[in-house]
């Protein structure tokens, strides 16, 4: 049996990105990264993948006259590879119905809220502004409403009195580097899936996403 490969697009630091070169080489997720994309040629995360020896592709979108030959040729580039899994680790720009539609059912992303609160943009700042007491992150399958798709697992933290958007989204940072590894893990090994807009885990329909709460991990229900 081949080892289920994974194609990761990144825009920027990639530090989720490094949290899963590192659960692949510490043996916690049984795949290979068969590369890494990004959209801007100096995103540090392509120096991450280039330093555990994984092939690295920038398609600079600015090269593109029209976001449709972009979009294009993302989809063209990612079926080349044929990953069992595409993962989004901060990739910043919106994919396409097309692309979507391609890789249906394979398409992972992780948003820093509680889905389905707070989806788009400075999510930290919205999320204090309506004092809400826990904050988190998402992992969710892609579907073409931007932040919508089912959730496989949350990781839940307390918002602190004293926290400001830089403290909240230094904390719920490390909680992502935590969950996307364990959600990866799970697809890859077959234990969740996708079918018909509904989240499977050991070939169960699920109502409620796992959750990750003060290092305790709850299975999806």
């Amino acid at each position: 049996m081949s080892t289920p490969s994974i194609v990761i697009l990144i825009s920027g630091s990639g530090s989720n990105l490094q949290a899963i070169i590192d659960a692949v080489a510490e043996g916690k997720i049984h795949a290979s990264i068969s590369a890494v994309i990004s959209n801007h040629p100096d995103a540090l995360g392509l120096k991450r993948a280039q330093a555990a020896n994984i092939d690295t592709i920038v398609i600079d979108h600015t090269e593109f006259a029209e976001r449709s030959q972009f979009d294009q040729t993302l989809t063209n580039q990612v079926a080349k590879l044929k990953p069992d899994l595409v993962v989004l680790a901060g990739f910043m720009r919106i994919l396409s119905e097309e692309f979507i539609t391609q890789f249906e059912e394979r398409l992972l992303n992780i948003h820093p809220s509680l889905l389905p609160e707070f989806k788009g943009i400075q999510t930290h700042r919205r999320a204090l502004e309506a004092n809400k007491k826990q904050h988190g992150a998402s992992v969710h399958f892609v579907s073409n409403e931007l932040d919508s798709g089912p959730v496989v697992i949350q990781a839940r933290i307390p918002v602190l009195s004293d926290d400001n958007e830089k403290t909240l989204a230094e904390r719920v940072l490390q909680q992502e580097h935590v969950i996307y590894p364990i959600a990866i893990e799970w697809f890859v090994s077959g234990r969740v899936k996708l079918l018909n807009n509904q989240v499977y885990f050991d070939d169960k329909p699920i109502a409620e996403a796992a959750t990750w709460i003060s290092n305790t991990l709850s299975l999806p229900k």
